[in-house]
């Protein structure tokens, strides 16, 4: 008890611990006058060099799309209606059956280069977004299991049979993948879309200088033209830098605060803070394609030696607890009664059965986390490591900075870098196969790498579900207490974002994804 007492208090010096305070509205608003000068965001991590949104799964990047390109529809993912969806280039989402989908579009839309925006785009983007090939696979199945159709220049139809499954996935996933134009896809992935960014949103894309993304008002915007000149979006690794830029007038919002930066930030008048839960969750995941992890108890024995209310008192103020894969602001979140829980007896049991007792035998183990961008990572990593080192695996911590830990990230054949790996998932629909499919079903497995032909059966199950309904009792009460028993990865908690601004930063929309909605916003 005392040694524990003292990684619990170790790890919490110097950080604030007010509980979560959630803005339900997202939205900071006054009738104060616009500076036609461009807002400054100071982002946590880098982004790729390919412009192309289907080729990754950098946030960055993807924060840089929302101001940029459009969207069928938009998820404001308030915790009361974490459902909802709002039409953008849609008008209606209509199910005219269990397999077709009408969806009716926003007459009068240009992109930026000018061309009209019309079916063939939707058409174009579902079945490229769809491609196996595609790093960021954002559909339910690929291009061959599903069918689009455009009667006009202005009606999609989507037709799910030969997939069998229920087209009402495409609704929540509209709000996802951003709108590309149909002449930018016929060039293909080495083309048009990896050099530059091509919307129909506020901004438009207008060049890369080194860390610095710079975009400018469209005035074409179908809403309207913006009121400030544009954004300027830059890449900033050191969390402390971020927030003394924003507190000498360099910056008028950062991301990703860290908990004690909160509590310094709250003195300062000229300086406001939101604060959202978040659709994304923080995970250990496991590594499934290579030893000692592709076996389950050893898997099942970490997680019963990690005390995740330890965690959240490191995270204080930017982790909210949950007890499942997926936020509590996704379709279908439920507490799961058998999500690992700490139990150090069961830990040390599951280890003499794998033929590891007390850890004797096992090797030398990698934990991988980052730096600069997640807050607390390196804190609550050094608690993970002591804890499992407490129950007898050999854990040595590798704390890298953003880009290398982006490096070896991913599954890779005979197994992706190191044993376990800290990483947050974070996908702007309240989808959640955007996160159950990506990371556990076989064929993606994006992290951990597992192959499994019971969790297949399931995630198929429940995607294809008859109705929403049908669909939220096979995700509750057969696949996601199916991932809680087999454990590819350990939900640590959900992230809480916090965004720092100018007070003068005024209607900046912010999603809790990460992307802002900057079409409206001032600065006074």
């Amino acid at each position: 008890m005392e040694r524990r007492q003292f990684l619990r208090y170790g790890a919490m010096v110097g950080a604030a611990f007010a509980a979560p305070r959630i803005n339900p509205d997202f939205l900071f608003s006054s009738a104060r006058a616009a500076d036609m000068r461009p807002l400054t965001f100071l982002s946590a991590e880098n982004i790729t060099g390919n412009w192309d949104p289907t080729s990754h799964t950098t946030l960055s990047q993807s924060n840089i799309e929302g101001f940029v390109m459009g969207f069928l529809t938009r998820a404001p993912m308030r915790p009361e209606t974490p459902d909802e969806v709002i039409y953008e280039l849609a008008t209606s989402i209509r199910e005219i059956d269990a397999h077709h989908l009408e969806i009716k579009l926003r007459e009068g839309v240009t992109f930026h280069d000018g061309k009209p925006f019309t079916a063939e785009d939707v058409k174009a983007t579902f079945e490229y977004g769809a491609q196996p090939d595609r790093p960021k696979q954002v559909y339910p199945g690929p291009t061959g299991t599903f069918e689009i159709t455009t009667p006009d220049d202005y009606t999609v139809i989507v037709d799910t049979s030969k997939g069998g499954y229920g087209a009402s996935l495409f609704i929540f996933l509209a709000s996802y993948l951003p709108i590309l134009s149909a002449k930018d896809v016929a060039e293909g992935p080495k083309g048009a879309l990896t050099q530059r960014l091509n919307g129909t949103g506020p901004f438009k894309f207008v060049e890369q200088r080194g860390n610095d993304t710079v975009m400018e008002a469209f005035p074409g915007y179908f809403k309207g033209a913006p009121k400030i000149a544009g954004v300027t979006f830059s890449f900033v690794g050191d969390a402390t830098t971020r927030m003394l830029s924003l507190m000498n007038g360099q910056a008028d919002v950062i991301e990703r605060l860290e908990p004690e930066q909160v509590e310094t930030l709250e003195k300062e008048k000229s300086i406001k803070l939101s604060r959202l839960v978040s659709v994304e969750n923080k995970y250990l995941w496991f590594r499934c394609s290579k030893p000692p992890f592709n076996d389950l108890r050893l898997r099942k024995a970490a997680a019963h030696a990690i005390d995740r209310d330890m965690i959240m008192e490191v995270m204080g103020s930017a982790g909210h607890a949950s007890s499942n894969f997926i936020s509590p602001i996704k379709f279908g979140y439920v507490d799961l009664p058998n999500y690992p829980k700490y139990d150090p007896d069961e830990c040390q049991r599951l280890l003499a059965e794998a033929g590891f007792p007390g850890g004797k035998g096992l090797p030398e183990l990698e934990y991988i986390t980052s730096t600069g961008f997640y807050p607390k990572t390196k804190e609550y990593g050094e608690v993970i490591t002591a804890m499992l080192q407490e129950q007898g695996f050999p854990v040595t911590l590798n704390v890298m900075e953003v880009a290398a830990w982006n490096e070896r990230l991913y599954d890779r054949p005979g197994g992706g870098p190191g044993h376990m790996v800290d990483c947050g998932w974070s996908t702007g629909s309240p989808e959640p196969d955007l996160v159950l499919r990506t990371h556990f079903h076989s064929s993606s497995k994006r992290i951990c790498g597992i192959e499994d032909p019971e969790i297949d059966a399931a995630l198929d199950a429940e995607r294809n579900a008859p109705s929403l309904e049908a669909r939220k009792a096979s995700l509750q009460t057969n696949l996601m207490p199916m991932l809680a028993d087999k454990v590819p990865a350990l939900s640590l908690f959900t992230s809480v974002l916090i965004h720092g601004m100018r007070a003068d930063v005024q209607d900046l929309f912010i999603y809790p994804d990460g992307l802002s909605d900057a079409s409206k916003a001032t600065l006074g």
